[in-house]
């Protein structure tokens, strides 16, 4: 059912920030028009926490070595915070050139397992390996097509 996720960051300077996430970050980009660059991430997490309101979202990158990250952009002039132990992992944020901050951390959580991309047809790579339908209605489909052989 789900096959990635697209995460936006709003900002004032797109431009500073993109060449930043390629140049700085190393992240792989395409052009989807129009000079819209969007960037491959490694595997992700999402967490959802308790909260007074809704809608508030966040984004961190994580890393294996949150030093190693913080002297490589430093080296190239970028600001960051310091480094947090926050028990759950060690965590920084990185100033973007346009302003806004980024958390980046290295975890010391346990981690899941990289989601496998979901198949054509509505069936994860899991579910066409096993032989398992994807869902109700691809079992019906498989019910009346046998049927009506």
């Amino acid at each position: 059912m789900i096959s990635g996720a697209h995460v936006i960051v709003y900002s004032t300077k797109a431009e500073a920030d993109r060449a930043f996430l390629r140049d700085v970050l190393g992240l792989p980009g395409v052009d989807a028009g129009e000079g819209w660059l969007i960037f491959g991430l490694p595997p992700a997490e999402v967490a959802i926490h308790p909260a007074d309101s809704n809608d508030t979202h966040e984004l961190y990158l994580m890393c294996d070595d949150v030093e190693a990250f913080v002297a490589g952009v430093k080296s190239r002039g970028i600001s960051c915070g310091p480094v947090l132990n926050r028990g759950w992992g060690l965590l920084t944020q990185v100033t973007l050139p346009g302003g806004g901050k980024l958390g980046v951390y290295q975890p010391r959580h346990a981690r899941p397992k990289p989601m496998k991309a979901a198949k054509a047809g509505g069936k994860t790579a899991a579910r066409a390996k096993s032989g398992r339908s994807a869902g109700p209605k691809t079992a019906r489909k498989k019910k009346a097509s046998k049927r009506s052989k």
